[in-house]
């Protein structure tokens, strides 16, 4: 089978799981403490993929002071693009909707500006070397689904599911529309690849990071979010030696 094809595949049953947290939401109750762990998992098993596979693949392939630059890059621009983009994400912003139906859609580009640089990492660890690409694409499968789960459950109690529903399916495209733009980049610079791997990187440190600061001044959870990390690091292990 064509490689784009394989990697758009991927990419849209990957971005198919955040309606699969969705569901959970409908299905159950949250609470703070599910949430904690939901997000804890989410940015566990992210900060594994990029710090235990992207990077070091990256590193192997190319000097360390390119990859770190590479890296950093894809940091900051994440970070700028939360400062430029009006967005928000769920904790933090409770207070805001029950009255605000406009929120939802500030959640959804929230959900985009994690979801596209997912796509874009699982392209180009892919076309790197097909196992780590599989690898990345489970791990964020797996991850897609309790962090939908934590960022959909406020919205469900405010009875808008339908909308709920319509967003999240938007979100969900933004991984495949990320894999295209990597196969893109890598078609115009074959040899960057090991770059936009550690660019990659940088761009889910940022949004692991970007889950757990919220979580720790909203929630106060920190117990809950660290044993939802711990659960997600046994889940990855679980997944190297499979891959």
């Amino acid at each position: 089978m064509n490689i784009t094809i394989i990697i758009i595949l991927l990419a849209l049953l990957s971005g198919a799981t955040t309606l699969i947290g969705i569901a959970i939401a409908f299905l159950i109750k949250g609470s703070e403490k599910r949430i904690a762990v939901g997000l804890g998992f989410a940015s566990g098993i992210m900060l594994a993929i990029s710090l235990f596979e992207l990077l070091p693949n990256a590193i192997n392939a190319i000097s360390i002071a390119n990859a770190l630059i590479a890296l950093v890059f894809g940091f900051l621009l994440i970070l700028s693009l939360h400062f430029i983009i009006p967005h928000i994400h769920i904790i933090g912003e409770k207070e805001k909707l029950g009255r605000i139906t406009g929120v939802a859609f500030l959640v959804t580009f929230g959900m985009i500006l994690h979801d596209f640089p997912e796509g874009f990492a699982m392209a180009n660890s892919y076309i790197f070397a097909p196992a780590l690409g599989l690898l990345v694409a489970l791990s964020i499968a797996i991850h897609n689904i309790p962090e939908e789960f934590a960022i959909a459950v406020p919205l469900v109690l405010t009875r808008k599911k339908g909308l709920l529903i319509k967003l999240a399916i938007l979100s969900a495209l933004a991984e495949p529309l990320g894999a295209m733009l990597g196969l893109f980049a890598v078609s115009l610079a074959p040899t960057l690849n090991p770059l936009f791997m550690a660019f990659a990187a940088g761009a889910m440190i940022f949004i692991s990071i970007d889950e757990l600061f919220p979580l720790a001044k909203e929630y106060k959870k920190v117990s809950y979010f660290i044993l939802g990390v711990a659960l997600s690091l046994f889940v990855y292990f679980c997944l190297t030696f499979i891959f």
